[in-house]
């Protein structure tokens, strides 16, 4: 289980002019939703490289898809630097304007509302703006984003409004992401949070039998091992061995088969398997693992039952990845307001994962405020017992969902 704690009609997605001066006159362009794909498959990459240089001993998960959704409402409320470095960090088409952007975020949010797939998964992804009830917001800002808008009274009731927000998360996460917003994360001088819950829950398409679950060692590095649950199961799967990252590569895909976990394994032998393949991963990589047509093939699968729930300091993070002036007094957010001093102290994310027989449950929410030598050589076994990188990755849309690193089982 995952939980995150983010007919085209170009002329009512916006009002005339609050992104530019005529916001009528720019064309359609069709390919945007596409172009916001790219953007955020590129961001992802580069953000996973980030936290695994910020913390290159521990486990890793989070969902970059909660972070993206959460800095472009970042992005739709700024002007000036800060927007032009936005654009840049979110790796946006130079040639894709707010307004297409706009209406490709709010064509890809209308299509996951209708094709929930509830036979077969569940993910929900939300996106908020919460203001200050005192905080002149430009009635074109509101028009656009009225959904995502939602005023608190941040100056005389902080505590207050802090807890709203946690529950908001709360509730989109199932309460899988509690607390998000820590006790000092809101105050009497708070003008804005921006905020994103994403849940997923998914069934194995092939479950593993519980009764095959038994403790095995899982070797953390050359010197500790622990014993944990090691799920198994004999399948067809898909199943291959990538030389450009260097890892042994398989698809476990989800009822539906829309969403599917990857799972890399390095070599037991390389002591940087895990850095080098994240180091490695484009987005042509992670194509041609998804699309090039590789072996079916019956596959022995061993891999951990655990249960992971990681927070992370975004802000070092993000500005490590040219987010320019978005946690700075010389911010500007000219788009959402023209009041002064409007700047973020912090970002914060914290997401949540549980892999067990069934399938899985995942949930995350970001706020802005050769192989081992004594394994059989037989490529069909799959047997995940030394620190590996997975990826839960959504076809239709090449979309990076959740991703991380399971390095150690007592972390």
């Amino acid at each position: 289980m995952l939980k995150v704690g983010v007919v085209l009609c170009l002329v009512a997605a916006v009002n005339s002019q609050c992104f530019y001066p005529d916001d009528s006159a720019k064309k359609l362009d069709p390919s945007a939703r596409t172009s916001l794909y790219h953007g955020q498959l590129d961001f992802t990459l580069n953000l996973f490289n980030s936290i695994n240089k910020a913390v290159p001993e521990d486990n890793i998960f989070f969902s970059p898809f909660s972070v993206y959704h959460a800095l472009l409402l970042a992005y739709f409320s700024s002007g000036g630097a800060t927007e032009k470095a936005l654009k840049t960090s979110l790796q946006i088409n130079e040639n894709l304007d707010k307004v297409n952007l706009l209406t490709a975020y709010k064509v890809d949010k209308r299509s996951r509302a209708v094709n929930r797939n509830a036979d077969s998964y569940e993910f929900t992804n939300a996106n908020k703006i919460f203001v200050d009830t005192d905080l002149n917001t430009r009635q074109c800002f509101a028009d656009m984003l009225n959904d995502e808008l939602e005023a608190l009274n941040f100056h005389e009731k902080p505590a207050e409004s802090r807890i709203h927000i946690n529950d908001w998360v709360a509730k989109v996460t199932k309460n899988n992401i509690k607390d998000l917003l820590p006790e000092d994360g809101v105050s009497e001088a708070t003008k804005v949070v921006l905020a994103n819950a994403a849940y997923f829950k998914g069934v194995w398409a092939s479950k593993f039998p519980a009764e095959n679950t038994k403790k095995q060692v899982f070797f953390v590095n050359e010197t500790r091992q622990t014993l944990v649950p090691f799920m198994r199961q004999k399948g067809h799967f898909h199943y291959m061995i990538s030389d450009e990252l260097g890892a042994q590569i398989l698809e476990l895909p989800y009822k539906g088969e829309d969403i599917s976990m990857y799972i890399f394994l390095p070599p037991y032998t390389m002591k940087d398997g895990v850095s080098n393949i994240i180091a490695n991963l484009t987005p042509e990589r992670l194509a041609a693992v998804v699309e090039e047509s590789y072996t079916t093939r019956e596959v022995i699968v061993e891999i951990p039952k655990f249960t992971v729930e990681k927070g992370l300091p975004m802000r070092p993070i993000l500005e490590t990845m040219g987010v320019g002036d978005l946690f700075s007094e010389k911010s500007d957010f000219t788009t959402l307001s023209e009041d002064k001093g409007i700047l973020f102290d912090d970002a914060v994310h914290k997401a949540k994962i549980q892999i067990d027989e069934e399938g899985t449950v995942a949930a995350a929410a970001t706020a802005i405020f050769g192989f081992r030598s004594s394994r059989p050589a037989e490529p069909s076994v799959f047997i995940a017992n030394f620190p590996f990188v997975y990826v839960l990755y959504e076809r239709l849309t090449n979309s990076v969902l959740f991703m991380g690193v399971y390095r150690d089982p007592k972390k």
